[in-house]
């Protein structure tokens, strides 16, 4: 069904507990598969926008991933985007080993800070075609680093994870840096309803920002929805502080006897105040980089995932509204998005 495709790839691959044999060791080596599995997901899409109605055509992703095992507890995963709007972007590159039964795992490399909620959302599992605003602006970070998770039982279905990671940019590793980011999150799932919540204090370019976050995720039926809220504040106050939030909602019809498997709609209302990404000017001061703006967005999609090749089709309506008189640049305004979505 089309509402549980924003669950994490992650956790729907979590490795079983080993059994053991009557020597006690764990049972043969060859029962896991060290074969590298492939996997990818391409979106297509149109849009139009206006007033001025200019349109555009783009690949938004061309993204493959690469993971496997290389022992029974230790796994890797490597992504890239060969196309994310006509750039190529190296992403993910990690290593993670599991003890304890599978309960506590280290993990270092590249890879996404453990922080927010739509913001882990990939391209093969956005619920919109395009980002929130969280999604996208407040916290949207890959560093290099390591993080160790403790990820719950059936007794305590809670899973914490806490990490350290260069500030300096994911395009070069060399930078000896004294000041590091650090990131944490706790997620806990209570039937149908999962409780989230989040910090990161992150540099990237010379101001500290310090950030949180809390979400809210609850699923029964066809319905699906999510409420999320970040706020940031920047040391020494350089900017004032950023609210951003993100709600939304999903109701999935199955379609038995078509071709599809699932016509899905949705309505989501996001927004934030005015943002600075925190990069300061040859004074030291820092600016708005994108302006507070509200947003209404409705959309449709019919899914096929009933093969290994799976397909979509969404189409998007979105209404922004800014704060304070502010002109809406382009690619900020009124617009149509219909996108097509293959992935394997």
């Amino acid at each position: 069904m089309r509402f549980n495709r924003f669950c994490s790839a992650a956790v729907m691959a979590a490795a079983a507990v080993c059994a053991s044999g009557a020597d006690g060791r764990p049972e043969a080596e060859e029962k896991i598969d060290y074969t590298p599995k492939v996997h990818g997901v391409m979106r297509v899409r149109y849009e139009g926008e206006f007033p001025g109605w200019e349109q555009r055509f783009q690949v938004a992703n061309a993204r493959l991933s690469v993971a496997g095992n290389v022992l029974r507890d230790l796994d890797y995963f490597v992504q890239f985007d060969a196309c994310n709007k006509g750039k190529m972007q190296f992403l993910d590159a990690w290593a993670r080993y599991r003890f304890a039964g599978g309960a506590w795992r280290v993990q270092a490399g590249q890879f996404r800070v453990p922080f927010g909620v739509d913001a882990f959302r990939a391209p093969g599992t956005y619920v919109f075609a395009n980002r929130s605003f969280i999604g996208k602006y407040m916290a949207n970070v890959r560093q290099v680093g390591a993080k160790v998770g403790w990820y719950g039982s059936e007794a305590l279905p809670l899973t914490v994870e806490a990490g350290v990671f260069n500030s300096a940019p994911i395009t070069d590793h060399q930078v000896w840096q004294r000041e590091m980011d650090f990131a944490a999150k706790a997620v806990l799932r209570l039937g149908n309803v999962s409780l989230s919540a989040g910090f990161l204090s992150m540099e990237p370019s010379g101001v500290r920002m310090n950030l949180v976050d809390g979400a809210v995720t609850w699923q029964a039926g066809r319905w699906t929805a999510e409420g999320e809220y970040q706020h940031l504040h920047y040391a020494g106050s350089l900017f004032k502080d950023v609210n951003a939030w993100n709600v939304w909602a999903s109701y999935a019809v199955p379609l038995p006897k078509t071709v599809f498997d699932t016509l899905s709609f949705m309505g989501r209302f996001d927004g934030m105040t005015d943002h600075s990404a925190g990069s300061p000017d040859a004074d030291g001061l820092l600016s708005a980089d994108n302006y507070g703006r509200n947003r209404v967005t409705l959309g449709a999609s019919l899914s096929y995932t009933r093969t290994p090749v799976k397909f979509e089709f969404q189409l998007n309506y979105e209404n922004y509204i800014f704060n304070n008189g502010h002109t809406e640049p382009q690619g900020s305004r009124d617009k149509v998005l219909a996108e097509l979505i293959v992935k394997f």
